[in-house]
């Protein structure tokens, strides 16, 4: 649906949210950082929570896309974070590398149904979404094949697909800010002009 534009636009929020805690996570993965409390509380809290709440604020701009994307990938990181957290509180077991491997696979066709959608968007909201699927894919395969070196490549792509988010937030913002585009994202052609991001009928933002 069209943003709507007596609302602020809350994907920035959660564009940042996700683009931000999916950087710091695949800094661990491409094994750069080791894993520490800094990940998990940016996941919980930005990545989670606040990527949720963007969501909500989208189903008040009556956009099915946004709010569908963000609260899925806020569930996605607080989920990720209890899974961590289960076991060691003594609640749950700790889930093996093929069902790790699924849980991994599963958000892989989440998000490749959700990059299908993005085709209406912006090219830089398909790099965000079909290199995320690729994220997803690849951290599945690491899980159950038990490979090392398919997470370190993992952890490079996601850094990719962290950065596209963040340099798409940056470009709402700086549009909502200076009154006209500043990063180019590739919005689609017409046959006579370029439509403007209230004209898209499926849009994430």
């Amino acid at each position: 649906m069209a943003h709507d534009n007596a609302n602020a636009n809350p994907a920035p929020l959660g564009l940042m949210g996700f683009g931000m805690t999916t950087v710091l996570l695949n800094l661990h993965n491409a094994q750069i950082v080791p894993m520490g409390s800094a990940i998990l509380a940016m996941g919980l809290v930005f990545g989670g929570i606040t990527q949720f709440i963007a969501g909500i604020l989208e189903y008040g701009n009556r956009n099915t896309f946004g709010m569908t994307a963000f609260m899925a990938y806020g569930a996605f990181w607080i989920s990720l974070a209890v899974l961590l957290f289960l076991p060691r509180w003594g609640l749950a077991p700790e889930s093996s590398p093929a069902l790790l491997g699924g849980y991994m696979w599963v958000w892989a066709l989440f998000t490749a149904v959700m990059a299908v959608g993005s085709l209406a968007a912006s090219r830089m909201h398909q790099v965000v979404f079909f290199s995320l699927t690729l994220l997803f894919v690849l951290l599945g395969c690491a899980e159950v094949s038990g490979r090392a070196v398919l997470g370190i490549i993992a952890g490079y792509e996601g850094l990719i697909c962290g950065l596209s988010a963040i340099y798409l937030a940056a470009s709402e913002i700086f549009e909502a800010q200076f009154g006209h585009a500043i990063l180019p994202v590739g919005w689609p052609r017409t046959p006579t002009d370029t439509p403007r991001r209230d004209d898209l009928v499926v849009h994430i933002s």
